[in-house]
């Protein structure tokens, strides 16, 4: 039986959903030394979905590639998954789904894209504010319903995207746009009732749509990777990396 798939997952996709995807080694969001770490266990693959950063130093894109040269395909989705994939597609990491592609071909280019505030790992990292390609995707179907206008969808975007990512959700982002009055009140008003059935959740999807491709290809037996560059053992790497993992480096 071969080694599990190690997903490092947080407040994306509760684990309880995942497992219904994909039978995998389920981990926090991951953080720097995270990967290094798992290359221990020579998992089948490793997904990125979730990951920290900020307070928490971020996943090493050194150590991504280290666990690729050592034959372990890597995939990227939704998050922190999304941003590494991009940064790391052209070297053989894998990403997947709309939030990773608007990166690769530069539709966005901000971290705080994808970042929110979330809960404790014992209350299954519930989000406490809204991701901001969400409401990007969420502003484009009510545009597409014909909730919003061109102009009320602009600026309601512009309103979002000036706030902190802890601050972002559609409550605050309502009360903004009634507070400067340059959204019509009505198409305001339709929008927040349109909100209870139309809100999407483009991280989710994303995040399912990889699990369910790593499924689909472990059946296939086509899940590889191969790297096309070599990978450097420089002195900082050695210095940095040793600590995190007691194998060889």
């Amino acid at each position: 039986m071969s080694n599990p798939v190690i997903v490092f997952l947080g407040p994306t996709l509760p684990v309880s959903a995942a497992r219904k995807v994909l039978n995998a080694d389920f981990r926090p969001p991951v953080a720097q030394g995270d990967v290094l770490r798992a290359v221990q266990d020579n998992p089948t693959a490793i997904i990125i979905i979730d990951g920290y950063f900020g307070n928490v130093p971020a996943v090493w894109h050194k150590e991504i590639l280290f666990a690729m040269a050592r034959g372990i395909p890597v995939l990227g989705a939704a998050s922190m998954g999304a941003l590494r994939a991009a940064e790391l597609h052209t070297f053989g990491m894998e990403g997947h789904g709309a939030v990773f592609q608007a990166f690769a071909d530069g539709r966005l280019e901000d971290d705080d894209e994808v970042a929110v505030t979330h809960g404790p790992a014992e209350l299954g990292y519930p989000s406490l504010s809204e991701a901001m390609v969400n409401i990007r995707r969420t502003l484009s179907d009510a545009h597409a319903a014909g909730i919003l206008s061109v102009e009320g969808r602009r600026r309601l975007e512009e309103i979002a995207k000036d706030l902190c990512y802890r601050d972002r959700n559609y409550g605050r982002v309502l009360r903004e746009a009634e507070e400067e009055g340059e959204v019509d009140p009505f198409e305001l008003s339709a929008f927040r009732d349109w909100l209870t059935i139309g809100r999407a959740d483009q991280k989710r999807e994303d995040a399912v749509s990889l699990l369910t491709h790593v499924r689909d290809t472990l059946d296939s037996g086509t899940l590889s990777v191969r790297p096309i560059y070599a990978f450097e053992h420089t002195a900082m790497w050695e210095r940095v990396a040793r600590p995190a993992s007691a194998m060889p480096v």
